[in-house]
């Protein structure tokens, strides 16, 4: 790319907004020039801003350091040249959410959120690249449904809860064993409730057997993922069934789920299984997308593996590691499964969901 993107992140004082500008350093596709918060953090250097909550490994970034924070909802003071905007933001309302994001899409920014503010309206393409690249397709509709200018659009992340698991899933349909269901137990690291879930005194020691809306969630979004698209937008898919608990474990980092599944025809053998899994590569392996894990699964034979510790930042943080595979009294296959609910989960599938809106031509320089 002869030119860099120019993008602002909103809600860059938090969590994900962190992860975005450390991801996005040196990022050879696109450029921070701006970052956005609330209305507390407004005029204050981005330094002085974070104060002492910086809470990633690296140090802030150069760059971004002496950036002065916008109000997020504040249009008028947006650098020239930004045209994309990856967005942390999440509203006490949802539908502010929802509504500041159209807001961009209406000014002409194309906006690609981790929020699940917009994730159920059908017109708005809610992508895991791996799985439904296709469903960037909707974008042409969403932007006649609502009047958008041809460079404006909103695009989202599903939630972190399924990233752990659906794209063995997708990888198992593309090669022909369909699946009917699924029974899914995820163990939740507390960075998936923010800041505030890391410092929760309720979490240490302990596990939390409950998660508000992630059951729903993890049941739900990934029939919006292997849905189609139709001249209305995207159609959810009925082809299966997942039930989900979603419990809160007391790991900073990695979202593990233990998964249950049974097929809808013939049942591949565990060797074969491994074999879809490790050869398993679409478009952003192909194109060689900046932030694609080169091998998106990655199956590990151990008996005890994947752990968080030694398995969440595989890959940049974005490969999905697997292990356990084994036959089911019950259902006919289970496994263990991990990502990085903060890079792949959040921030780092955003910003590989941009790259796919690069390559389809949606965003430009």
């Amino acid at each position: 790319m002869s030119q860099k993107i120019k993008v602002s992140v909103l809600g860059a004082t938090g969590l994900v907004g962190q992860n975005f500008l450390r991801l996005l350093d040196g990022h050879p596709w696109f450029e921070v020039v701006d970052v956005a918060a609330s209305p507390r953090s407004v005029g204050k250097t981005y330094a002085d801003a974070v104060g002492g909550n910086w809470l990633m490994s690296d140090e802030i970034p150069t760059h971004v350091k002496n950036l002065v924070v916008r109000d997020a909802q504040d249009f008028d003071v947006i650098p020239d040249g930004v045209n994309c905007i990856f967005s942390a933001m999440d509203l006490p309302d949802k539908v502010d959410t929802r509504k500041l994001e159209f807001a961009y899409a209406t000014s002409g920014y194309a906006l690609v959120s981790t929020s699940s503010a917009n994730r159920r309206v059908d017109d708005v393409p809610m992508i895991i690249p791996e799985i439904n690249p296709n469903h960037t397709d909707v974008i042409p509709i969403q932007q006649v449904n609502r009047n958008l200018p041809e460079s404006g659009f909103v695009a989202v992340k599903p939630n972190c809860s399924i990233q752990s698991y659906l794209i063995t899933l997708a990888a198992l349909e593309s090669a022909g064993y369909p699946v009917d269901q699924v029974q899914v137990t995820s163990l939740q690291a507390v960075s998936g409730a923010g800041q505030a879930g890391i410092q929760s005194i309720e979490m240490k020691d302990n596990v939390i057997p409950f998660i508000g809306d992630e059951e729903e969630k993890t049941e739900n979004e990934p029939l919006k993922i292997f849905g189609s698209v139709s001249e209305n937008g995207i159609v959810n898919s009925n082809q299966i069934d997942i039930s989900a608990i979603c419990t809160r474990v007391s790991v900073i980092d990695g979202h593990t789920a233990v998964v249950h599944l049974r097929f809808k025809e013939e049942v591949p053998s565990l060797d074969k299984i491994k074999t879809i899994w490790k050869n398993f590569r679409t478009l952003p392996q192909e194109n060689f997308f900046p932030m694609a894990p080169e091998n998106p699964i990655v199956y590990l034979e151990e008996k005890d593996r994947p752990q968080p510790k030694l398995d969440r930042n595989t890959d940049k943080g974005m490969a999905v590691s697997v292990g356990r595979l084994a036959e089911d009294k019950f259902f006919d296959i289970r496994y263990v499964a991990l990502s990085h609910n903060t890079v792949r989960g959040a921030a780092g599938g955003a910003i590989l969901t941009a790259e796919l809106l690069v390559e389809k031509g949606y965003i430009n320089a």
